[in-house]
């Protein structure tokens, strides 16, 4: 039971990973990696790393995510015409 939730883990990681790469709008790469970063947090706790845990949560998925879209609404996307 514990190696296939490894497993699941893992491959959401993978997932993840490929589809912020891959998306076109940045507003959802920024929110996939932002689920990346919970899931990263996630596998350090079963990792039993709660330390690595709480900082993967809060630098992650709280900071980075909040100064990535901080930066997207403040930048201004030029047409082309």
């Amino acid at each position: 039971m514990a190696t296939a939730l490894n497993v699941v883990m893992i491959v959401l990681l993978i997932l993840s990973a490929i589809l912020a790469v891959r998306a076109k709008d940045l507003l959802a790469a920024v929110i996939i990696f932002s689920v990346y970063s919970l899931i990263m947090a996630l596998v350090w706790q079963r990792l039993q790393a709660p330390d690595l845990a709480l900082t993967e949560a809060a630098v992650g998925a709280g900071v980075t995510t909040v100064l990535f879209l901080v930066a997207i609404f403040k930048t201004h996307r030029e047409e082309e015409r």
